[in-house]
Parts: C-alpha cells; structure tokens; sequence
C-alpha cells in the first residue's frame, strides 16, 4: 500500500523543526569553566550562577582545601585535571594571578574554546601579543575583564561625554596583602588606562610618570601624564598605600566638566549653555565668557544610576557576544593595547627609581 503525503504536511513539520531550531538556539546554555576560585574567582562564579545563558561545568584550583570550600558553597565539580576541563567546556573564565594568565588562556584557545580573561590580559606586552595570533587563529571570542567599562556610573555618563581636552583620574586604596606580586600599574592604574584609551581617539605622543615602591619591591605609588595628538592630556594617579579609598575620574570638555565616581556609583555633570529665551533659572550662575556679548548658565545634571553588578553584566556580555557571533565588548585588542601603554608607564617609573639607588 502506498502511502502520500501532502505538501502542506511537509511545510507543517518544516516549521515545526524550524522552531524547535529556534528555541534550541535561543536557550541553548554555554558550558563554561572556571579556573581559578579564589576571592575574585569566587565573585565570577557566584556571577556566572545568576546568569542563565551559563552553565558551569566546574573549575580548577590548585589549593585542595579551597577546592573543598568552593565544591561545598556552590555545588559545583573541583576538576583535578585542568585539560578534562577545558576539554569539557565551551567557554573558559580565567581569574587565577596573571603570571599564569598566558598559559591558561593559551591552551584553551589552541582547543577552540572561548575565553574570558581578568585584566592584565597578560604578565608582558610580548605575551600579549602572542595570545592575539593565537586567539585569530582559533578565531573564537577572547574578552578582556576591565570591569570598570560596565560600571553603571560610566556606562551613565557615556553619552555625556564628547572630544574630552584633559581627563584626571585618582584611583587610591589602602594596602592588603594580596595583588602586591605586581606593580601598582598594572594592579590599579591599569583600568584607567583602559578608561581613557576607550574615551579619547586619538594616539599618545608623549608620556611621562614616576612612583614610588614604598612597602613592596615595585611602585607602591604612581603618577602618569599622557599627551595625546589631538592635544587632550590625561594624569593619571594609582596608590595601594592610601589611607583612604577613591576611584575617580573628571572629564573636561568644551562647555562642560563630567566627574565619574566608580566607587560610590554616582556620576555629575556640569555643562554651559547659552541663556534660552526663557526666564534664567535664578538658582544657578549666570555668566558673560571674556570677550563674548553672549550670557551663558551653568547647569548641573545628575544622572539616575541604575543598581547593576558590574562583573555580571561583563561576564553576560561575554556570553551575548559568543551566541549572537558578535564582537566582545572589552576586545582582547582592548587589553593589549592597555597593557602596552601601562607597559610604557612601568619603564618610566622604573628609570625615575634608578635615579634614587
């Protein structure tokens, strides 16, 4: 007996497969590893947990009583093996001390696995470099975690900012005993670097800085000024010796000034504008520039800050770039090219020290 079927019938279960397609895809989950679990890596892993295009497959620590913790608090698998988990991820989260940061992200690129990289994407420029040729091979996506360009006081004043002619920044903290195996460049001042190469489009001219290495062997202290082509200057402070905290950046620009506190989530912006036909606010200053007729008001705008985790959201943008095939937010480019300007800074330093000996 023969048996026929209609064509209707056909495009009937054409879009039935066509949707399960669709709906495979749109909550199809990234398996994704995570190496290192220490304080910060802790933080990622409770971030990834919250995030539901992620699923963890486990992690990697070579401490065995922190491992046991880890599997404990979070219910996830310790792997022994750092290869079986790479092997058994999509995506790998690197968050371990960043003389290892090379080795880790190396071998799970040369398996085609997508990774995520704490800031310094590297220990040297050279490595950097390297990871590049290696990551364009594999041609899968690498993003850099200079989680300061996903905090919600810079992300709100963005759109404020504009052709910026001289940015300051202070990023200031207490000492602690974890994160002095590298200088204070590299540790603080490096996401500023990263924030001011991202504002300003244009090439640095000429650099200059000095520190200090006041408790540990490499600068405890810096100051760096940055000349760049199209004559904005930005002066950079990092300390890991203060005795207070501060993470501050002030933007100055043609008719207004945008300071960005990444520590207390808020960001304030001051602008000139021309005096409108309408009535001056009597409130605020009114003003006539020096050798202009024009009268001119100062305004004074404070942007709503939206309450969001600053790791989550970098970490979910990882993973809407890997489904969608887009570009990461933080490029390994990105990361490079602040190290290499932080690079810069060090060699500075490191010739205003050899002076003092």
């Amino acid at each position: 007996m023969l048996f026929t079927i209609k064509p209707q019938t056909v495009q009937i279960v054409a879009f039935r497969n066509l949707k399960f397609i669709i709906l495979h895809k749109i909550y199809e989950m990234i398996r994704i590893g995570v190496i290192g679990a220490g304080h910060l890596g802790k933080i990622h892993i409770r971030c990834l947990k919250s995030i539901p295009e992620f699923t963890i497959v486990g992690f990697y620590d070579n401490d065995t009583e922190n491992c046991n913790e880890v599997e404990a608090e979070f219910g996830i698998k310790c792997f022994q093996d750092i290869d079986l988990l790479i092997n058994a991820s999509d995506a790998i989260d690197i968050v371990t001390p960043t003389l290892s940061h090379f080795e880790y992200a190396s071998g799970a690129l040369k398996r085609f696995k997508h990774v995520f990289i704490e800031k310094p994407i590297v220990a040297t420029p050279q490595e950097a470099q390297k990871l590049m040729d290696i990551a364009a091979e594999a041609n899968v996506k690498v993003q850099v975690g200079h989680v300061e360009r996903f905090n919600p006081a810079f992300t709100a004043a963005l759109p404020y900012i504009s052709k910026p002619m001289f940015i300051e920044a202070h990023r200031l903290a207490g000492f602690k005993n974890r994160g002095n195996d590298i200088p204070v460049i590299l540790d603080l001042m490096i996401h500023d670097i990263d924030i001011v190469l991202h504002t300003v489009k244009a090439n640095i001219r000429k650099l200059s800085a000095s520190g200090v290495a006041v408790i540990n062997s490499s600068p405890d202290i810096a100051n760096a000024r940055l000349e760049f082509d199209n004559g904005c200057v930005a002066n950079l402070t990092a300390s890991r010796i203060s005795m207070k905290n501060m993470r501050k950046v002030r933007f100055f620009q043609r008719d207004a000034y945008i300071t960005v506190d990444f520590l207390n989530k808020e960001t304030k912006i001051v602008k000139i504008q021309d005096i409108s036909d309408s009535k001056p606010d009597p409130l605020l200053p009114v003003f006539t520039p020096l050798g202009s007729h024009t009268e001119k008001q100062v305004y004074f705008e404070t942007p709503v800050i939206e309450p969001i985790n600053a790791i989550e959201t970098e970490l979910r943008s990882f993973a809407i770039s890997i489904l969608n095939d887009t570009h990461p937010a933080v490029s390994i480019l990105d990361g490079y090219n602040a190290l290499k300007v932080a690079y810069q800074i060090l060699e500075k330093v490191e010739n205003s020290l050899s002076f003092l000996e």
